[in-house]
């Protein structure tokens, strides 16, 4: 597969975001790495969903503040999206672009959590357990279609196999906290939040302090994984010849 990257971040400046293209059998995707500005100890990838890119606020809001607590993110545009078409493709086919770009996100060497936002939060789930994810992020999980509960997606949920957390908005559409089945995974809520977390202005809580609740979960959650898997990777390293 084809990887190109633009050119390194000068010295002092490693926290400066860079672009690679990967080449998938879906055709050309796109990374946008935003590197931890110490050392790093996981790679948190990040789809988008199907009607909106990387631009999303919750995606733009967690690259800003992972970094800062040991976390490379990598902000995932789908071949669809890199190709400039407005509509996504089948499920199978974001899957595929999936797949092609998981060597790209792995290359690091560090563990991988798998995540995204509605459709690319389905994705990740999907396809976590044969990539080898350490863990999915979900943020605005579509637990089914507006209005159309029987349509449930809870399988894709529930069958990720590795811990899980989702993040939701308290007046999504999609689903809303209170309708997701029992399972091992956590749920944080936004409240008053809508499908992409955005909060009606008459609400008790801020866009910023909404935003505040996502990131500041993730950023706990994401440092209790580190914690669980320091162990493993100091063992290897200890394994490590010379």
């Amino acid at each position: 597969m084809k990887h190109t990257k633009n050119a390194p971040a000068a010295a002092g400046s490693a926290e400066q975001p860079s672009v690679e293209t990967v080449g998938t059998d879906a055709g050309p995707a796109r990374i946008t790495w935003h590197p931890a500005r110490h050392t790093a100890r996981l790679v948190l990838a990040l789809g988008h969903g199907a009607g909106g890119g990387i631009e999303a606020r919750d995606l733009q809001a967690l690259a800003a503040v992972l970094p800062a607590h040991g976390t490379t993110v990598a902000l995932v545009e789908q071949p669809w999206r890199v190709a400039g078409k407005k509509v996504a493709p089948a499920p199978k086919t974001l899957d595929t672009g999936w797949r092609g770009l998981w060597p790209a996100l792995t290359e690091p060497g560090l563990p991988v959590i798998s995540g995204g936002r509605s459709a690319g939060a389905r994705v990740a789930c999907r396809t976590a357990g044969e990539l080898g994810a350490r863990a999915v992020l979900a943020l605005g999980f579509p637990l089914h279609p507006p209005g159309r509960p029987e349509k449930s997606r809870a399988d894709e949920l529930l069958g990720a196999g590795v811990p899980t957390l989702v993040v939701q908005g308290g007046n999504d559409p999609f689903g809303r906290p209170g309708e997701f089945p029992e399972g091992t995974y956590e749920l944080v809520e936004v409240a008053h939040g809508d499908h992409g977390l955005a909060v009606p202005r008459r609400a008790d809580i801020t866009q910023e302090e909404a935003l505040t609740v996502v990131t500041d979960a993730v950023v706990r959650w994401v440092g209790s994984l580190a914690e669980q898997t320091a162990p493993s990777l100091r063992a290897r390293a200890g394994r490590a010849p010379g």
